[in-house]
């Protein structure tokens, strides 16, 4: 049996393999860390836009009501008339219910406040604990 060099295959060698997938890795080591960066801004930004959200419909709340929402009925009166029946209210004051932080976690409404002299909303950032700095920072009203 005859075997002509005309039908020998031709690829990539393993060295040439190992080059691109090195060259892969770091570029992936360089653009990866930037990405996530931009996205941990994004969620910042989420949240420092949803707790103005909040705060306007807090202020609102108090023009209708005549006072802040207590410490115990917090956030969520926004989206359900007081028990006691306080006059005023027309709510809801948000046209869906209060959302999540970017980190899945819910805001905190502090009456009376502690950063602000009415009352605070904040979220605990990416480390969801009360306190933070840096990228872990709390970011509130």
């Amino acid at each position: 049996m005859k075997i002509s060099k005309a039908g020998k295959q031709r690829g990539f060698t393993l060295l040439e393999l190992l080059v691109v997938l090195v060259i892969i890795g770091l570029l992936a080591g360089i653009v990866g860390p930037r990405l996530f960066a931009n996205v941990d801004k994004s969620k910042v930004t989420t949240a420092k836009a949803q707790i103005s959200v909040l705060s306007k419909a807090v202020e609102q709340l108090r023009l209708d009501i005549g006072r802040y929402p207590s410490a115990q009925e917090g956030l969520a009166l926004l989206s359900s008339p007081p028990a006691d029946g306080t006059p005023g209210w027309s709510g809801p004051y948000l046209t869906k219910a209060v959302p999540l932080d970017p980190w899945g976690m819910p805001y905190h409404y502090v009456y009376p406040g502690k950063r602000n002299p009415d009352y605070d909303i904040e979220s605990y950032g990416a480390d969801k604990r009360p306190t933070g700095a840096n990228e872990n920072a709390n970011i509130h009203n």
